[in-house]
């Protein structure tokens, strides 16, 4: 069943309160009564009535000064204003109109008259309640819906993460890469990627792209690759090979972070001076994902053990990483290196390979 409309008759003269309350009464609204514009004010706050009968001239607070505060009010702005005046004045019906009145009736009013406005008037009130609450269940839907997209985003992008993971480990499985290898090199070149200030974009796709980096080897021969000792010239010829292999594996890809991943493959062994392979680029010839990544492959490799090494101590190992300032690696990313050093070292320990250091993180990935 609907409820009764309310409806607030505000006039300081009680004889014109009486009189319009006896008309709506007859039409079986709600009445609330106030006397002045102070009470005017509190009431159409407490009452929420569907339409306000409103006298101008009334002590404490004028109709003026109530028609401004109620519309300048988000919970009152749409209540439906009537001024009931016995005042012809042209400039204050257009002063009430600007102030945001919606009619007017002149006193007395005649009782169809006032019973037609009012009508008239709720019907409005009731499409714009209608109207504001079909609008604030919408967002809410969509909130709702927008926070379940994201959620399945955040799901649908660790699963993505962690099949890149694994189908990368995959491919360097037999060149005995360290269980954590992958995780921590993704996570050094984000912590030097956020402090030379790369946006939050390219930060991200690192996360995804850096595992793939070594993906070629799939195409290196089990003799080379497992080889305990130095390769020969033309061995080292196939073993460079792995970074042509890595792209065309991930070439053509619709997928910005496989398509990075593939620059990454390509490039994360060229060298600032121009030593490196297979292009033998200088400087910023090499895109800042590939000299990224081989800072971060390159202080993994000196600190964790390969078939062909014992792991150096970490303070050897930065030492390295420092002479290779200006000729390995580009400048600005050692210092930015060194910079987080103590971030560097954190990623190191969280991710260590020992049974310690694997539970420790099992744990940290636990909900």
């Amino acid at each position: 069943m609907d409820s009764i409309p309310k409806i607030l008759v505000a006039d300081d003269d009680e004889r014109t309160r009486v009189a319009l309350a006896d008309i709506l009464l007859t039409q079986e609204y709600d009445v609330v009564h106030a006397r002045d514009g102070e009470e005017s004010v509190r009431k159409a706050q407490a009452e929420s009535p569907d339409v306000i009968l409103l006298d101008i001239r009334m002590p404490r607070m004028d109709g003026f000064e109530v028609i401004r505060l109620l519309k300048a009010d988000r919970f009152t702005k749409l209540i439906p204003i009537v001024v009931v005046t016995g005042e012809d004045d042209v400039e204050l019906r257009v002063r009430a109109l600007k102030l945001g009145a919606d009619d007017f009736l002149t006193k007395p009013p005649h009782a169809a008259e006032l019973t037609a406005r009012v009508r008239s008037l709720v019907k409005v009130k009731a499409y714009n309640d209608y109207m504001r609450h079909y609008q604030a269940t919408l967002e809410a839907e969509v909130r709702e819906r927008t926070r379940e997209l994201n959620e399945a985003h955040e799901r649908l992008k660790s699963a993505s993460l962690d099949t890149i993971h694994r189908l990368s480990r995959a491919a360097e499985y037999k060149d005995e890469d360290t269980a954590f290898h992958l995780h921590r090199i993704s996570n050094y070149a984000v912590a030097i990627a956020r402090r030379i200030g790369l946006d939050g974009a390219t930060t991200d796709s690192l996360l995804y792209s850096i595992p793939m980096h070594d993906i070629g080897k799939i195409g290196v021969p089990d003799r080379i690759l497992l080889k305990p000792g130095k390769l020969d010239p033309d061995e080292w010829m196939i073993m460079k090979r792995h970074t042509e292999f890595g792209a065309q594996i991930l070439k053509d890809s619709e997928s910005d972070f496989i398509e990075m991943g593939g620059v990454i493959a390509f490039t994360h062994h060229e060298r600032w001076d121009g030593s490196g392979y297979p292009r033998a680029l200088r400087e910023e010839e090499i895109p800042v994902e590939g000299r990224v990544a081989a800072l971060a492959d390159v202080f993994d490799a000196l600190t964790t053990k390969r078939p062909y090494k014992e792991p150096f101590p970490n303070e050897k190992a930065l030492r390295i990483m420092r002479e290779g300032r200006g000729s390995h690696f580009d400048p600005d990313m050692v210092d930015a290196f060194f910079d987080i050093e103590d971030e560097i070292l954190e990623i190191k320990q969280r991710f260590r390979d020992d049974g310690e250091g694997m539970l420790r993180q099992l744990a940290r990935d636990e909900p």
